[in-house]
């Protein structure tokens, strides 16, 4: 199986598959299984296929991934010659319809989501939908398919607005959210989803577990990419200011690109059915405002330094409350996994992959 050494021109992307590939409590596990990956164009789920076809190459696996995208022209830019492989399958489609994949499925890792604030806010029944309806299609799909294990890629933002007086925020923590607000279509759809995994679990006994992922970020992240870390980073490589559109007081956990994909492939293979984990990097905790900062700091020679310039409707950046929100990732720990790289060196990694990324 496979068609030999995987090229990947981003050295540092690369060195993050390689060590994920040569974990052992992964690979043997994963040994000989066929895995559907929705999303699999994304950050996350692209890292993910690359991963899983690494572990063929490093370990001879016998692993086949199963990579639903809806667009080719995508796909042959990310994955390259890997497509020309017997061991990666492209399954072409759209989550908001039900899924007519024929092959065997062992796992399933369901990634397809909307991700820009601003799509939340400008199309909000669409954000919700599309959590809503794929949500459906892939448990029916994992159903039918009598899969080992899946996991859904939910998110911090299932937790709302907590209680300022909490320290950390465990995977019971939840807080305020407000219904009536368009930017809480990505949330409440999030939490809605995750009950809905539940529910699939305790009526029709599928396999299937929540991972609340923090902001990811790390090598891999396309330049243009719209989310803050990325607009810090281009600052960086531009020799640009950093300009907040708001005061920047909203703290949030963070974690690097290899360390979330370790961490949902071991929810796949060891958390408990219907169970939610958090996934950060617990020693990340950090303002935007202070992140920007610590950017200016990491990079000196880019002489640049954080600007507020708060415009008069910033709500149609889509930005959520400000909020302090420190997740808890102790229950995840209990399973072994750990969290490797800091919050500097994420961006330092971050800068270096987003020049190249390439794929051959």
């Amino acid at each position: 199986m496979g068609c030999g050494k995987m090229e990947i021109e981003d050295d540092i992307l690369r060195q993050d598959i390689e060590e994920i590939a040569k974990i052992s409590q992964l690979t043997e596990r994963l040994r000989q299984k066929t895995v559907f990956v929705t999303g699999a164009t994304g950050l996350i789920g692209s890292q993910i296929v690359l991963a899983l076809a690494c572990m063929n190459r490093v370990s001879d696996a016998k692993l086949r991934i199963a990579a639903m995208v809806r667009s080719r022209q995508k796909a042959e830019r990310i994955f390259g010659k890997l497509l020309e492989c017997d061991d990666i399958a492209l399954y072409y489609g759209d989550i908001n319809e039900p899924i007519a994949y024929e092959g065997n499925v062992d796992y399933i890792i369901h990634g397809a989501s909307a991700t820009s604030s601003r799509y939340f806010v400008t199309q909000p029944v669409e954000t919700i939908l599309t959590s809503i309806e794929g949500a459906k299609h892939i448990l029916e799909f994992a159903k039918s398919k009598n899969v080992e294990s899946m996991v859904y890629l939910s998110s911090l933002e299932v937790y709302g607005t907590p209680d300022g007086g909490r320290q950390l925020i465990s995977e019971t923590d939840y807080g305020y959210m407000d219904p009536t607000s368009v930017r809480s279509s990505y949330s409440e759809g999030k939490r809605m989803v995750e009950c809905l995994c539940a529910s699939y679990a305790k009526e029709y006994g599928v396999p299937v577990k929540m991972a609340r992922l923090s902001q990811t970020f790390g090598a891999g992240v396309e330049y243009q990419d719209s989310r803050v870390f990325a607009e810090f980073a281009r600052c960086a490589i531009e020799k640009k200011d950093i300009v907040l559109h708001t005061q920047g007081n909203t703290v949030r956990s963070y974690c690097y690109t290899k360390d979330s994909i370790s961490a949902i492939l071991w929810i796949l293979l060891y958390g408990g059915i219907g169970e939610a984990y958090n996934v950060t990097n617990m020693d990340t905790a950090i303002s935007i405002k202070d992140m920007a900062e610590l950017v200016c700091g990491t990079f000196p020679e880019a002489g640049i330094q954080v600007k507020i310039e708060i415009p008069e409707d910033v709500s149609a950046f889509g930005y959520n409350p400000e909020m302090v929100i420190r997740l808890d990732s102790s229950k995840l720990q209990a399973l072994g996994w750990n969290a490797t790289v800091d919050l500097s060196d994420m961006f330092r990694r971050m800068v270096k992959s987003m020049s190249c990324a390439t794929i051959s």
